[in-house]
């Protein structure tokens, strides 16, 4: 003979959940779900979906005229952007009515493929796992994380180039999508992955400068302030007003508005150098990097995206529980 859960068990497990308790578990668990399993198959995630729907969508108006290709761009880019965090936003509706836990397992599956935690840290790690074999293999292996040359470099520079995709990707993978989702909700953290992969695959210089030109700066627009906040996470406790003010001129180096806070941040934190030959160099009177040194990197990463991640979960918990005091206060 089974015994009655209590009332109030029955009723939490029965019901629908207060908004911000449901984002505070759904975070948790999608965090959970990456540490465990990474990322899912490309075949099933919705970030190689949108690639592949990108792709020749870019190339269709890269080669129009630059009226032409900007506002192609632009009118593709509005009219994907409003579809999905359309499409995100009705799935989260229908999510809310549902039971507490089912609508935060399901919550938390639609979160996870948004950020990218695991896989952001094992593939830098893998660039110096190579390195530890060969140079050759430290550079094929970069090869996968930059766009630029790696043919010449030497081993701190494969160091450099690891932190700084490591520092600048700790913001574009992880800080800006969860705090989107926080802020916004499911449509928040779909239109941020959005965003930041049309400016990865469109926002370049050259042939893409037209067809490219709204993407990136929307992308600039929706990371400007989580950049600075990877920043400030990534100096403690080293952060004081002096060194925000050091960093403020380090980041002004690099030509992205948001890109050299993180990388800034990392390079007066481990006391490096990271540069992108013949572009910036931050903290140029730093050593070259040494296999610790990306160790250390990675720690920090680790340590700045749980941090977020706890200080997010706990202010939508402070949320759901002044949602409750607020309702239970209510008239009867």
């Amino acid at each position: 003979m089974s015994l009655p859960l209590p009332e109030w068990l029955t009723a939490l497990l029965g019901s629908p959940w207060p908004w911000p308790l449901l984002q505070a578990g759904a975070l948790l668990l999608a965090w959970a779900l990456d540490r465990r399993f990474g990322e899912p198959p490309d075949r099933w995630h919705p970030v190689a979906w949108l690639g592949r729907l990108l792709g020749p969508v870019g190339r269709f108006w890269r080669d129009r005229a630059p009226a032409a290709a900007f506002a192609g761009g632009a009118l593709s880019w509005l009219l994907i952007a409003a579809a999905l965090a359309g499409a995100a936003w009705a799935l989260q509706r229908w999510i809310v009515t549902l039971p507490g836990p089912l609508a935060l397992g399901l919550l938390a599956l639609a979160l996870k493929p948004l950020f990218a935690c695991r896989m952001l840290c094992d593939e830098v790690a893998a660039v110096e796992a190579a390195l530890a074999q060969s140079l050759e293999a430290g550079r094929a292996r970069l090869a996968w994380l930059v766009s630029r040359d790696v043919t010449r470099l030497d081993a701190g520079e494969v160091r450099e180039s690891a932190i700084e995709t490591l520092a600048e990707n700790l913001n574009d993978s992880v800080v800006a999508p969860l705090a989107w989702f926080a802020l916004a909700g499911l449509p928040g953290a779909v239109l941020y992955r959005f965003a930041n992969t049309a400016d990865a695959m469109w926002g370049y210089r050259g042939a893409w400068e037209w067809a490219g030109k709204w993407a990136a700066r929307a992308d600039d627009l929706l990371s400007w302030p989580t950049a600075r906040l990877t920043a400030a996470l990534l100096l403690r406790p080293a952060w004081r007003p002096r060194q925000w003010s050091r960093l403020a001129r380090e980041a002004a180096c690099t030509p992205s508005p948001n890109g050299g806070w993180p990388m800034g941040a990392m390079a007066l934190r481990l006391d490096v150098r990271l540069r992108k030959p013949g572009v910036y160099a931050l903290h140029a009177a730093g050593r070259s990097p040494e296999a610790a040194d990306l160790v250390q990197a990675l720690r920090l990463a680790r340590s700045a995206a749980r941090i977020w991640t706890g200080v997010l979960a706990g202010g939508l918990v402070a949320g759901a529980l002044m949602m409750l005091t607020r309702l239970a206060g209510g008239p009867a």
